[in-house]
Formats: structure tokens, C-alpha cells, sequence
């Protein structure tokens, strides 16, 4: 634990928790560890100061009015995509769109590629998508979804008995047909940090479009864009202190011109006839309707949080924390936890014998632990590896090593008590 101490000094954990009050309040009589970041991450008060300042200051529709409130918001909306942008390394290739989360940037991204129609598509029968056997379902069921209305195929880049993925496996996947290929970041399920990098360079190489889930990784081991063969890169605001509701989609305008937009209405045209319209520039194209203005301000904020706070010293806490969980847990006889390899990862996803996970994170509960129990959200991967479900325990900037002493005890209680 003398490694996590350190790490714990340099990042002053003590003062980054008073910004989060939701963290000062007990449980069943206990002092609330928060170990569900994975899920969820909680928003410290500069990020609510910055939604408040919008909604009782500048609380306006954008694009559409010449009053001051108008004007102030379309800064302020304008303002949080340069932001963002910059926080996720996007280039002047790039453009950056506003989604509600990573499931509507990746809805959008599997059907756009598609609904156009014929002589528009991307995606045609015989085509062939790519996903990884990692993927939360987000990244697994909208790809079904194309290769089922299109007549493609979808193939999986199956994981190990480890959970990994190999490059070596892609190569023998990829073929001249192969039009998408889709990774995560780092899977929630397991924690596992696939070689993303060079998969994505495999993939484009083939001729294929890139998609990265960077929803697990955007809190503290963000990808730099420009960096990566990627064509689309999504990610959530919820997993990075930021609002629920809030994500963005971010690529290469290339790529982004191919999709057929799926919210029509409002704001995303250039002009319209009772016959025909004619679609506006990007990002415009793609939001459709009255944006969350107040949620990309408090995204922003939440991507200037990080940043204050230095991407690298959350990181290496995180990852502090990760190990000395997974040391304690692997001295717990009959817990399994899965990817014990995945060093760089922000959680612990285990099973125990002869105690069900939701078992567990009942009994954890009630000692004001706070995890998540069951498939994740990626069963295929679960039902491959341990099937069935597990628990899951993921750490964030204002966790304690006390906290992860307190899981350890509490898992080896609920396990001897549930034997």
C-alpha cells in the first residue's frame, strides 16, 4: 500500500474529495465509499458551478435568436466544442458532434452508415463489420442492428481465456470486404486495455472505418486523436465527472460526411421545401433538435477538471488503487478476479465460489460499499470467460486506499458469510 500512499500525497486526495459533496454522507451507518465509477462518476462543484452559471445566466436557444442570451449561449455552446476538442486531441481534420452518451455516438455512427440509401450507404449486403469480443453492448447490438437491415456480415474479434485480444487474430479477419472495424479503449467488464493503437492502424490500413469507445478510459487515460488511425471516437460525460445525458461523437470529417443524419428537424438544415431539404455543414448536420447546451458546458468543465487536476496524476492513482485491490483480492480464497494483467485500468471485476455477485454487493452495501454486480453490460464476453455474472469495483480521482482496505474486508466477509 506504501505505492498508493505516494501516489495518494501527490494528488492530495484529501482536498480533490471536499469538491464532491455526494461523497460526505453515510450508508447504513458507514461512510460512503463510491466504488461504482465505472458506471457512474460523481461531479465535483466546479462542474455544478458551471451549470448553474448557465441556467441562471445565459439560459438561451442557440443559432436561432440576435438577443443577448441568444448570442451568450451560442458562445457558450461554441466555447465547451473547442474544448473538447482540444481535450481529446482532434486536429483540423477533426469535428467534434454533441450526443446524448456513447450509445446515441455509436447508434449514430452504425445506422448513419447506412440509412442513406442506395447510391448514399457505406455499408452494403456482402460488406463485412468488425467488433471486438470486449465490447459493452452499446458497441455490440447497433452493429447487429446494420449488418441485419444490409445484408453484411458481423464478425467478432474473439477475446482469449485471459480476455485479450491479439492483432494477429484481426489479420486473419480483415479482408478487401471489411468496412468497419469497432474497439473499446479498455473493457468495462474486465478492464481490459486492448492494443488499440495498432489495431485501429490495422483495420484503417485494410481500408476500413475506425471506431473507438474511449467511454472506460476518458477519465483519466484519454486517447489523443490526431495520434490514432481512428475515424470516430466516443465517449460519455458521465464517466468523466461531467453530466448524465452528455457525451460527444469526434472524428474525421471524412468519415463524419458519410454518415445519413438521424434526428431531422431543426438546426440541421441548410434549407427546406415541402419537397426537399437540403442538409447544413457539419457539426451541425448531426444535432438535430435543441442541443443540451447546459450538459456541453458542464462537459467542458468536467474535461478542464481533469486537466487541472493532470491527466497523468489521476492515472497512475487509479492504477495504484487497481493493484492494491487486486492483491488483496487475490489473497481472498475462491475469488477469481478476471484480467489480474490489465495494469492499466481503473477497476476489479471478480467472482467469488459458492457466493452469487449480487449476493455480495448486497452484504457491501451494507457496509456502505458501493459496487456493481452483474453482466456489465457485455454478457457475451461474461458468458465466454466466467459464465455468468460478477462483481465489479472501479475507482475514480477521489478514492482512498482506505476505501479499497475496506472493499477487501468486506468481500472476504460477504464471501465467508455467504459460504
Amino acid at each position: 500500500m506504501g505505492n498508493a500512499d505516494t501516489l495518494t500525497q501527490r494528488l492530495d486526495v484529501a482536498a480533490v474529495r471536499a469538491l464532491f459533496p455526494v461523497l460526505h454522507q453515510q450508508v447504513h451507518g458507514h461512510a460512503l465509499a463510491y466504488l461504482d465509477n465505472g458506471a457512474t462518476t460523481q461531479m465535483p462543484l466546479e462542474v455544478m458551478d458551471a451549470l448553474r452559471r448557465f441556467e441562471t445566466h445565459d439560459r438561451a436557444n442557440i443559432h436561432r435568436g440576435v438577443h443577448t442570451l441568444s448570442q451568450r449561449a451560442t458562445d457558450a455552446f461554441d466555447g465547451a466544442r473547442a474544448v473538447l476538442k482540444r481535450f481529446v486531441g482532434a486536429g483540423k481534420a477533426h469535428e467534434l458532434v454533441f450526443t446524448s452518451g456513447t450509445t446515441e455516438a455509436l447508434n449514430t455512427i452504425a445506422n448513419g452508415l447506412w440509412a442513406g440509401g442506395p447510391g448514399h450507404a457505406w455499408l452494403r449486403e456482402g460488406d463485412e463489420i468488425i467488433v471486438s469480443g470486449l465490447e459493452h453492448h452499446a458497441n455490440i447490438i447497433p452493429w447487429q442492428h446494420a449488418a441485419r437491415l444490409t445484408g453484411a456480415r458481423l464478425l467478432i474479434l474473439r477475446a482469449d481465456e485471459q480476455g485479450r485480444v491479439h492483432e494477429a487474430d484481426l489479420k486473419k479477419l480483415l479482408s478487401p470486404r471489411t468496412r468497419v472495424f469497432s474497439i473499446t479503449a479498455c473493457a468495462n467488464a474486465t478492464g481490459e486495455r486492448p492494443p488499440y493503437e495498432a489495431l485501429l492502424q490495422l483495420a484503417s490500413d485494410a481500408g476500413a472505418l475506425t471506431v473507438l469507445d474511449a467511454a472506460q478510459a476518458v477519465s483519466h487515460a484519454v486517447p489523443h486523436l490526431s495520434d490514432l488511425a481512428c475515424d470516430f471516437m466516443v465517449f460519455s460525460g458521465h464517466k468523466m465527472y461531467g453530466p448524465m445525458g452528455t457525451g460527444a461523437m469526434v472524428g474525421k470529417r471524412s468519415a463524419l460526411e458519410k454518415l445519413y443524419p438521424l434526428r431531422l428537424g431543426g438546426d440541421m438544415v441548410d434549407w427546406t421545401r415541402y419537397e426537399d431539404a437540403g442538409f447544413a455543414e457539419l457539426p451541425a448536420r448531426l444535432e438535430g433538435g435543441t442541443p443540451n447546451v447546459g450538459g456541453a458546458v458542464g462537459l467542458a468543465a468536467a474535461a478542464q477538471f481533469i486537466e487541472r487536476m493532470g491527466r497523468a496524476a489521476i492515472d497512475a492513482h487509479v492504477h495504484a488503487l487497481r493493484a492494491q485491490a487486486l492483491a488483496g483480492l487475490q489473497n481472498i480464497a475462491g475469488v477469481r478476479v478476471l484480467a489480474p494483467h490489465a495494469k492499466a485500468s481503473a477497476l476489479v471485476s471478480f467472482v467469488a465460489q459458492d457466493a452469487h455477485p449480487h449476493d455480495i454487493g448486497t452484504l457491501l452495501d451494507e457496509r456502505g460499499i458501493a459496487v456493481r454486480t452483474g453482466h456489465h453490460c457485455a454478457q457475451p464476453l461474461l458468458d465466454q470467460l466466467v459464465q455468468g455474472p460478477t462483481t465489479r469495483a472501479s475507482f475514480a480521482i477521489y478514492n482512498t486506499p482506505e476505501e479499497v482496505d475496506r472493499l477487501i474486508a468486506a468481500v472476504a466477509h460477504a464471501v465467508k458469510a455467504l459460504r
